[in-house]
């Protein structure tokens, strides 16, 4: 024990020591902004005590003086920038001790074990990780008063910084995953990071880092207005000095936080230690199917203007499968017989919601309400609402783009017709069926790299249509499904503008794009033609069943048809299916 207290005082001096640092690089630049004052102040007493007299010490003296002033004009102007500057905050949904009283009740009784301070509050983030944040900034404080909107901010504690512990901020993801004694111990070191936070040269030095990293920020925002160009020279100066001081800070900045992290590690040894070490692997399974479920299953919803409202939920599912499709994961599905840290909220499903559609925000740039175009879909939904319309859309895609390049239609027995491959067609005669898509991919004529170019130019103009100016809040408060329905006001963190700030999905290539709408009309002729129907895989996304059960094969046979312009693989595999290529597909 006596080990574990002298790596726990080693970290806490390394942070108090780079803390001490930072603070002495602050008052260097208080220094060298009132040098010039000092020197003036020098130069004037001597004058009037009779020395340094002559024309030349009065010319000395009046320019010194003038250079005091603005460098004093200029010091003050970065000064206030940076005590004003508004610090990054993580987008989060807003937690109320009376929405998850035992929660809070854990976390309380995790501190007391640890010997440190509670946090303020606790806040949930849709993503696998937790940590603690400064929020003591005016700009981030609550409204008070009895009925008061939790994310709105008071005017009258406009610019009054409130000393506080920091806000915890807890992985949606591990609530519904993790179970109570999990998420306990997973929860410890970062509950113990509240002790180096509450000393007053480490909070004074973070406070001073998050004002450089504000005014920075504020500095690179675009300027509108009529004196823009007048507003934008004193901006870009305070910029370049706030970016100045900040390079100067970073590695400073960086041991500190270092420290910090390294005596909360040695402090939380001492709860729940042998826990902590199985909670790590479920954080690291967490992970892995949260990523999935949003790449694989959300996203595609999201492109749908749906949003899927319990992916948490969602994950536990996700999860659950990956346990058993993985060997290396056997047991971990028998832990769901215990209780799940969620039960810690008063109400799982709003709190669920509420980070749903912050997560649709974070990684899509959906609107921060619901609307027509913008509505929850609930996993039961998900097939006929997401899955089967995402297929019949970018089929009528892919047709809308061959009717533009006056495309072939499909020979009438259904084969190839060679005369027909490289004639154009009028518009009005072609028909939407799978027979007339193969056709044109295997002809001769090379234009699949053309149906590519106009896919991709497609959805190019579609996507850029759809970004509209998104306006309104975006950290979305819980309270019993109203908050993420009703439009309430809240905290704004980011701002409006446009969004994803984490995009899940890199650029497609024409050739991707173009293969995702081939297999998108062989799935809607196998529902409308072979009794298939659409489905949810919870790793994978969107699925086809065929008698019930998932085909997962498709993908070999399209690319074989795309890239090569090789038909034979796609007509075995529908021939297996009994897919009729020569009937109408429903595209709507």
């Amino acid at each position: 024990m006596s080990g574990t207290g002298t790596s726990e005082e080693l970290g806490a001096q390394s942070a108090r020591a780079r803390a001490l640092a930072l603070l002495r690089i602050r008052s260097r630049a208080t220094a060298a902004a009132v040098l010039p004052t000092a020197v003036a102040v020098v130069l004037l007493v001597a004058g009037a005590q009779g020395h340094a007299v002559g024309s030349g010490w009065d010319t000395a003296r009046w320019a010194v003086a003038a250079c005091a002033v603005v460098v004093l004009l200029l010091a003050a102007v970065v000064a206030i920038a940076i005590v004003r500057a508004r610090p990054a905050v993580s987008p989060t949904v807003p937690l109320p001790e009376d929405a998850a009283p035992d929660l809070y009740r854990l976390v309380r009784d995790l501190a007391d074990r640890l010997g440190v301070p509670a946090p303020s509050a606790i806040a949930l983030t849709p993503d696998c990780d937790s940590w603690l944040e400064d929020r003591t900034h005016p700009s981030a404080q609550p409204a008070a008063g009895p009925g008061a909107d939790p994310g709105t901010r008071s005017p009258g504690r406009a610019r009054r910084r409130v000393q506080a512990a920091p806000v915890l901020v807890i992985g949606s993801p591990f609530l519904w995953w993790m179970r109570v004694a999990e998420l306990r111990a997973v929860l410890a070191p970062v509950v113990a990071g509240t002790g180096p936070s509450a000393h007053p040269d480490i909070a004074a030095a973070r406070r001073f880092v998050r004002g450089l990293d504000g005014a920075v920020a504020d500095a690179a925002a675009p300027v509108s207005g009529p004196l823009s160009g007048v507003r934008r020279v004193p901006r870009a100066f305070v910029g370049w000095v706030a970016l100045f001081l900040l390079r100067s800070c970073r590695s400073h900045a960086t041991e500190m936080e270092r420290g910090v992290a390294a005596a909360a590690s040695v402090r939380a040894q001492g709860v729940d230690y042998g826990l902590r070490i199985v909670a790590q692997e479920q954080v690291g399974l967490a992970y892995a199917g949260w990523d999935r479920l949003l790449t694989r299953v959300a996203l595609p919803a999201w492109q749908m203007g749906r949003w899927p409202s319990r992916l948490d939920a969602g994950v536990v599912s996700a999860l659950t499968e990956l346990s058993r499709r993985d060997r290396l994961a056997d047991g971990f599905a028998s832990r769901l017989g215990e209780r799940p840290a969620c039960d810690l909220l008063e109400e799982p499903g709003a709190a669920d919601e509420a980070a749903s559609l912050l997560a649709a925000r974070l990684f899509h740039g959906g609107p921060a309400q619901t609307g027509p175009d913008w509505s929850p879909v609930d996993w039961q939904q998900y097939p006929e609402e997401v899955v089967d319309r995402k297929w019949r859309t970018e089929a009528a895609r892919l047709h809308r783009v061959l009717d533009s390049m006056g495309a072939a239609p499909a020979s009438l027995d259904g084969g190839t017709s060679d005369d027909a491959d490289c004639a154009v067609f009028p518009i009005d005669a072609t028909v939407p069926t799978l027979a007339r898509v193969v056709e044109h991919l295997a002809g001769r004529c090379g234009s699949g790299e053309e149906l590519a170019a106009g896919i991709s130019a497609a959805v190019a103009r579609e996507e850029a249509a759809a970004q509209q100016p998104l306006a309104g809040g975006t950290s979305v408060p819980v309270g019993a499904r109203s908050a993420a329905h009703s439009g309430a006001d809240v905290l704004d963190f980011w701002g409006p503008g446009l969004l994803p700030l984490f995009p899940l999905q890199p650029p497609r290539t024409g050739t991707e794009l173009l293969a995702d709408h081939v297999a998108a009309m062989v799935c809607c002729a196998a529902v409308d033609t072979a009794g298939a129907a659409p489905g949810l895989d919870w790793l994978d996304g969107p699925a086809l069943l065929v008698g019930g059960e998932r085909r997962a094969d498709l993908g070999s046979p399209v690319l074989s048809l795309v890239e090569d312009g090789d038909a034979g693989p796609l007509r075995s595999w529908l021939a297996s299916v009994g897919v009729r290529t020569d009937k109408p597909v429903r595209l709507v």
